[in-house]
């Protein structure tokens, strides 16, 4: 049997802040065996829209990507940030290679149709779509992907893609051919019932009870795309989801200790 395959998705507060970064990637890179790494891209792009004069407008925390943001995020997400992680993760013995979905045609996607909402140049990754023997390639020759939000519609154009959701869609591809965890990372300690007590963790939850908490409007807003896709993941065969805070990343992994939130298949 293969040696497990970790698919670590970095995001939040953590890119933006350079010191809980490294940090995170000297973990990263101490992971022993197959893993592959997303990101988002932090607050970064925000920023760099507002300089050059391009209002950045979020509907429920997703971005709308016109052709001028479109242009902004490739050279944030696909350059800045994606490069900036490679070259840390290098310094740490990591041999990481920075991609987008459109590099080796690794996550083909569709752009999202208009409905209530036109979301532009944003796309959705179909099931199945991932050519999973591909990335298979890279890791068996010890080379770690290193994945920006990314994908492209095989007509020319690249599309801003969640990160959440491209980590699910490569864990799932990749669960037929390896034993997958899917890790969130971010800045706070996993799912918590009470927003501002950081100590609040949700330790296990099952489908049954994610409804509850998301109908008494305990979970909201931006975790529930990020729990939805969790739950996916689960359903077509990863083996576990955990979300934690990034430092606690390297404990949680070589089962030191219990922290994050657990996702668990079934009411069991």
């Amino acid at each position: 049997m293969k040696d497990a395959l970790q698919v670590v998705k970095i995001g939040g507060n953590i890119i933006d802040d350079e010191a809980k970064l490294n940090s995170f990637l000297k973990d990263f890179a101490r992971l022993t065996g197959p893993k592959i790494l997303v990101h988002g891209g932090g607050k970064i792009a925000t920023e760099v829209s507002k300089g050059l004069g391009i209002e950045a407008r979020m509907v429920d925390g997703r971005r709308i990507t016109d052709a001028e943001t479109l242009r902004v995020v490739t050279m944030v997400y696909g350059g800045l940030v994606n490069k900036n992680i490679v070259a840390k993760l290098q310094a740490n013995n990591c041999n990481a290679l920075g991609l987008t979905g459109a590099d080796a045609d690794i996550i083909p996607a569709t752009k999202r149709p208009v409905k209530d909402i036109d979301y532009g140049f944003v796309g959705d990754i179909a099931e199945g779509a991932i050519p999973a023997a591909t990335l298979q390639l890279l890791l068996d020759n010890n080379l770690t992907p290193v994945i920006a939000p990314l994908t492209h519609d095989g007509q020319g154009n690249l599309l801003n893609t969640n990160a959440d959701t491209i980590a699910s869609a490569l864990a799932v591809a990749l669960s037929h051919i390896f034993p997958t965890q899917l890790t969130y990372c971010f800045e706070k300690k996993g799912v918590l019932v009470d927003i501002n007590d950081d100590n609040s963790v949700i330790h296990q939850i099952t489908p049954n009870q994610y409804e509850s908490l998301k109908n008494d409007g305990t979970i909201a807003q931006g975790m529930i795309p990020k729990l939805d896709n969790a739950f996916r993941a689960i359903e077509a065969g990863v083996n576990s989801v955990i979300i934690c805070h990034a430092d606690e990343l390297l404990r949680i992994l070589k089962k030191q200790a219990t922290a994050g939130t657990k996702l668990i298949k079934g009411d069991r």
